[in-house]
């Protein structure tokens, strides 16, 4: 990270380098050029060989007709006739040179002034050269309007110093930040879906890194799931052999009452494994994602309670359409559905979004439950006093069951009293999608 970090850097100062190279080489266009880039030495070159060679009478009008709107060029008899700057600026360098050389005169004497060199906003660019009869002549042309000052370019090349550096950081950001962002999704899916893919290792090394070790505790955790699942499935199958022998053993029992208890006792157990290998072995929790309407899933169950005689009343959306696991949702729905209608009266589904969640209320009037017990119902085979009733049923697996199936959508299953008397059972869903 640190190599990218530099590399960046120095990707943010080469382009700063180029955008000022480029602006420097149109500054021909933007700002005020050079005398030298106007022209103007060698239309004075030749105009001066052209004014030398007329009449002095006819030298100010021959000068007036070769003027045009970008240049004025004058001629002079006497330096003191013309106005110009306080400051004399002879003429150096290799152009003034070479205009010398063509017209023969190494010692011309020529002066050059620039547009700031003028007092006032009417600057322009002026070339006076002195004839060989001693008269003047002056070529000059207005500055471009569109010419910037010094301080205006040097702020023109601040700010592109500025963008070029914006620029490249962002691009190096984003490219740093996309590696982190999948690494994210990919912890956020495996919390939701233990059998995720690993996430692809891409990224600076330091990222890598931790990618391979997320994807090697993911691999480890992955195994420890499978193993413990299919040792307490292999456990629980394994007890129904000597279940199945207490039931035999059972039928030579003379004593009735005795017999009945422990006929009994075994029901129970063979329930309690039944319903162990059912959650261990659930289907629903190996099934995967897939868009489904939730609204329309939820008034089936309703349908479903209906036609047993059980009147189970829906309030939400129509329509809504929802990315998870419909046969697990289904089930949890149908369990809390169950212990609605088992330990209470009046069960109510609500189906409504909430901001960044998606809340599915399962509602009833009846007895509640202690403040005590809300968490301790969730526990694996734990059952209320009043659910020990065999007319009940139920091992105490159910409220287990869906909130494993509930989490591992990224979601949250609570219960809480509800006022007057009653439970609620929330399901609290992430929101993936819906319409």
């Amino acid at each position: 990270m640190a190599r990218w970090i530099a590399l960046t850097i120095l990707m943010a100062m080469l382009t700063a380098l180029a955008f000022n190279a480029l602006f420097v080489k149109l500054a021909g266009v933007w700002a005020y050029p050079p005398l030298s880039e106007t022209g103007l030495l060698e239309k004075v070159a030749s105009l001066s060989r052209v004014i030398e060679a007329s009449e002095p009478g006819q030298r100010a009008r021959l000068a007036a007709l070769v003027s045009d709107p970008n240049t004025q060029v004058n001629w002079y008899a006497d330096r003191h006739d013309i106005v110009l700057p306080k400051t004399v600026k002879a003429a150096e360098g290799r152009g003034a040179q070479a205009m010398r050389q063509a017209l023969g005169s190494p010692n011309r004497w020529i002066e050059a002034y620039q547009p700031s060199d003028w007092e006032g906003p009417n600057g322009r660019y002026a070339l006076l050269i002195q004839l060989t009869d001693g008269s003047w002549l002056m070529c000059s042309a207005a500055s471009r309007s569109w010419g910037l000052e010094e301080g205006p370019r040097r702020l023109i090349v601040i700010i592109l110093v500025l963008i070029s550096t914006a620029v490249v950081t962002l691009i190096a950001t984003r490219r740093l930040a996309r590696p982190l962002q999948q690494f994210a999704q990919g912890a956020r899916r495996f919390g939701v879906d233990f059998r995720a893919p690993p996430v692809e290792p891409v990224g600076p090394h330091e990222i890598r890194q931790a990618i391979l070790a997320f994807n090697a505790m993911q691999a480890q955790l992955q195994h420890f799931i499978k193993d413990r699942t299919q040792m307490l499935a292999a456990i629980s199958h394994d007890l129904r052999t000597p279940l199945t022998r207490m039931r035999l053993r059972g039928e030579f029992i003379e004593d009735e009452e005795q017999q009945q208890r422990l006929f009994r006792d075994v029901d129970e157990m063979q329930a309690m494994i039944n319903s162990a290998l059912e959650f261990f072995r659930d289907d629903a929790r190996l099934e995967e994602t897939t868009s489904f309407d939730l609204a329309e899933l939820l008034q089936t169950l309703v349908d479903d309670y209906r036609d047993q005689a059980i009147e189970v009343g829906f309030e939400g959306p129509a329509r809504w359409v929802y990315f998870g696991r419909p046969l697990g949702l289904k089930r949890v729905v149908g369990n809390l559905l169950d212990n609605a209608i088992k330990y209470g009266c009046e069960p109510t589904i609500r189906l409504e979004p909430d901001g960044e969640r998606l809340l599915i209320r399962v509602e009833d009037r009846g007895p509640g439950i202690a403040p005590a017990d809300l968490e301790r119902v969730f526990e694996p085979f734990f059952r209320l006093e009043s659910s020990r009733n065999r007319s009940t049923g139920g091992v105490g697996l159910g409220l287990s069951a869906a909130r494993a199936i509930v989490l591992e959508q990224g979601g949250e299953l609570t219960l809480s009293n509800r006022a007057g008397g009653g439970l609620i059972a929330l399901v609290a869903l992430p929101v993936q999608g819906g319409l």
